[in-house]
């Protein structure tokens, strides 16, 4: 028996938005959340800028509690328990720290490096010969699955807890691995998404490898230029995306408003060869990789409406648009809308997947196409490819039914999921 697998609560800590509604908001008016960092600046840092949600203090205590926050230093976690909190709470469900363990419900939640800043600090303290005040809560913020034991232990989840980890790739990857324990039977309800922490620690191996854009310090909110031809580099981004899937059947047994159909989707690895590194992708595994996910749907290549793309504002953008034409074997006007979320919110790593599902989500559901921004000079290899009015410059509200979302990452692994709207 294969469930079908739907979406039933969303939740964002964006750069440009906390909270479903201040997310979607900025999302179609084209709001960037990338501002300067003067820390970045002094520690002498070529990109100064970046995108880190804004939390305040009091916000952090509606989602951990006092003794929880004391000694707490891993924004990452801060910014995932944020999202998956919000999302479960979207879905229907409460949060009941004395509420029974619920056998059917888990989750898949991914990170790239967790604690950075936490790890830093109990460092200093290791070298100082001070492990007595390391205090009780060093691990579980420093360790890789952190986050998912964090928010397991918050809602009582009694199914397959754990965090997956996969580059840029992560987030995407989580709501495949949580579609298909669904899809199998094995939960009802998976909370999956991913998050990154923010900052020089987790940002300045990027900085030396000179990927991110020196361009813009002047000018933040014009940095993250996807698809145009004077973009120099990505900009680096924070935050956290989660999404509720759920069986169809539980969903309606419990009357819960649905977002969209989770159709299917793939997962591969360009193996580092036949073009492929560390940092540039295999395209015929990431051609294959759409191929597949469109395959295992059960949909045409024609009945994509929209592409959220990877397109991190590098030399790869044009390489990808080719990609995708040949994947789709669809070209010029016939070619779907296609947009990149990091124009606005820069590149948020481990947590890209899951942000930029919820957007795609969120298009579907409310049915617009939100914009490109600072593409105002698309890159010539791109035109020559697909018509420019599938990159849309302000927002678009049009009918769409069928969207796929992929990201490709560092490692050379790629994941495509496809998203349908529920009616």
């Amino acid at each position: 028996m294969k469930n079908r697998v739907v979406i039933t609560g969303l939740g964002v800590v964006a750069p440009n938005g906390v909270g479903i509604d201040a997310f979607s908001e900025a999302i179609k008016k084209g709001d960037s959340g990338i501002t300067f960092h003067q820390q970045l600046a002094d520690l002498k840092f070529s990109c100064c800028i970046g995108g880190i949600p804004k939390i305040s203090e009091e916000q952090k205590l509606n989602y951990l509690t006092p003794l929880q926050l004391r000694g707490f230093n891993s924004s990452g976690i801060l910014y995932g328990c944020m999202a998956g909190i919000d999302a479960w709470k979207d879905a229907g469900f409460t949060v009941d720290p004395n509420s029974e363990l619920d056998f059917d419900s888990g989750t898949v939640f991914g990170s790239g490096t967790s604690g950075v800043e936490k790890f830093r600090e109990a460092i200093y303290k290791l070298d100082e010969g001070d492990v007595k005040r390391l205090g009780s809560t060093v691990v579980v913020q420093t360790m890789a699955s952190g986050i998912s034991a964090f928010l397991g232990g918050i809602l009582g989840l009694g199914n397959q807890v754990t965090t997956n980890s996969s580059a840029c790739t992560t987030g995407t990857e989580a709501i495949l691995m949580g579609y298909e324990r669904i899809k199998s039977g094995q939960a009802k309800r998976m909370l999956v998404g991913s998050c990154s922490d923010d900052g020089p620690y987790i940002w300045g191996g990027f900085d030396a490898m000179r990927v991110m854009t020196y361009k813009h310090n002047n000018s933040p909110e014009q940095g993250s230029r996807p698809m145009s031809a004077t973009a120099s580099g990505f900009v680096p981004g924070s935050g956290s995306g989660a999404l509720v899937l759920e069986s169809l059947e539980s969903a309606l047994n419990r009357n819960a408003a649905i977002y969209a159909e989770v159709l299917g989707g793939h997962i591969n690895s360009g193996g580092q060869r036949e073009g492929g590194t560390m940092t540039a992708p295999n395209s015929d595994a990431v051609q294959r990789c759409i191929i597949q996910a469109v395959s295992n749907s059960n949909i045409s290549t024609n009945d994509i409406d929209a592409i959220n793309g990877h397109l991190t504002a590098t030399s790869k953008d044009s390489l990808e648009i080719e990609n995708w034409t040949k994947a789709l074997n669809r070209k010029g006007e016939n070619f779907p809308y296609i947009n990149s979320l990091k124009s606005m919110v820069g590149h948020c790593l481990a947590a890209s997947g899951s942000i930029e599902s919820v957007a795609t989500v969120l298009q579907l559901k409310e049915q617009f196409i939100f914009p490109n921004i600072n593409c105002e000079d698309l890159h010539d290899e791109i035109s020559e490819m697909i018509s420019e009015e599938k990159i849309v410059k302000e927002v678009l509200h049009t009918e769409l039914n069928i969207a796929a979302k992929a990201s490709f990452g560092f490692g050379d692994v790629n994941a495509c999921v496809i998203f349908k709207r529920y009616i």
